[in-house]
């Protein structure tokens, strides 16, 4: 069995040839989408973070909504850039977004990739440290979100509070028990998998990462996948870890898959993602159901893994972004063994 979501980017465009044209189009459509996704059987419904782009940006709010329209599907990200992120109001956010969802939230973590606009995060208000990179103040940012996590107390509390405190040190409230154990590292190389693994979190990697060893994007996901849970076993956790990938995998099962997909890029192509960085980007999948499990079943990091994202079309609508999940899980999935 492996668990099956989605994973949408909330681009938008004011185009007439877009389904989603302005923001509120993309939110609402997010949440409807999530529900629809729920009552065919999928198991989650993520989404992506970017800033200074017209796409989902501040995620709390979608996540809680969200959560408040569905009762099943779990609800996460992937990613949310560390480098923006006050690590302390975020764990409030997050508590409260995981209370509302009774429980779901599955928020996935990054030290970010590159922005739309320079060094976007100075922005906000944030810069590293002297002798520190961008990268390693996102890690410290979520080092100190994992803390917050806890629920243990660390504020010294005012003698003379408007409201009653509680004994001893105080914590940040609103506190969801049982968070700090869902959250997912989304990692561009083995190196970082392995620090996600020591760290407790769960793994997420995405349809690129560095290419490390020239071979091809799934085999190198697996050699990731599987340095992670070593990694993890020798941390010493006392629970099971999570990994999931993702994917562009759209069964052909009509005439508008094939006229949207009827082409796709069926090898992996290679590309930087900054100046110094040579990264290797998956191919996707665009096949008859029949040929889709053969090809699927040759992928190595799928195998791995026991979540499955698939990146959806967002701008095509709400409807056919449900048939494009309805016919994985419907046409696919069974002849994988996953469902």
């Amino acid at each position: 069995m492996k668990k099956i979501g989605f994973l949408s980017f909330g681009h938008w465009s004011p185009s007439p040839q877009s389904g989603t044209r302005s923001a509120g189009d993309a939110l609402l459509q997010s949440i409807d989408l999530a529900v629809a996704a729920e009552e065919l059987g999928a198991d989650g419904a993520y989404f992506r973070v970017h800033h200074f782009a017209r796409q989902l940006a501040s995620p709390f709010p979608l996540l809680a909504a969200v959560g408040a329209r569905t009762s099943r599907i779990e609800i996460g990200t992937a990613v949310i850039d560390m480098r923006y992120e006050n690590p302390l109001y975020m764990a409030e956010d997050a508590g409260a977004a995981d209370l509302i969802a009774g429980g779901r939230l599955q928020p996935g973590l990054s030290r970010g990739s590159p922005e739309q606009v320079i060094d976007g995060w100075r922005y906000f208000g944030y810069q590293p440290a002297e002798g520190q990179s961008d990268a390693d103040m996102g890690r410290r940012h979520a080092e100190v979100f994992l803390d917050m996590l806890k629920g243990e107390g660390f504020a010294q509390p005012n003698p003379r509070p408007m409201f009653p405190n509680p004994p001893g040190l105080l914590r940040l409230e609103p506190h969801s028990p049982g968070l700090r154990e869902r959250i997912w590292w989304g990692s561009g190389s083995n190196a970082t998998a392995v620090w996600a693994a020591k760290m407790g979190m769960n793994l997420q990697s995405s349809t690129l990462k560095d290419d490390e060893t020239g071979e091809p994007f799934h085999v190198q996901q697996a050699r990731q996948i599987r340095a992670y849970r070593q990694a993890w076993k020798e941390a010493g956790h006392n629970r099971e870890p999570r990994v999931s990938v993702s994917r562009s995998i759209f069964a052909l099962v009509d005439d508008r898959d094939r006229a949207y997909f009827g082409r796709g890029k069926e090898e992996d192509s290679i590309g930087f993602i900054d100046e110094n960085t040579r990264a290797i980007f998956g191919r996707s999948y665009a096949a008859e159901p029949d040929r889709l499990v053969e090809e699927l079943a040759r992928d190595e990091a799928i195998a791995e893994a026991d979540t499955l994202l698939l990146t959806v079309p967002n701008q095509l609508g709400v409807d056919y972004n449900a048939h494009v999940i309805e016919a994985i899980l419907r046409h696919v999935a069974p002849g994988l063994g996953w469902r």
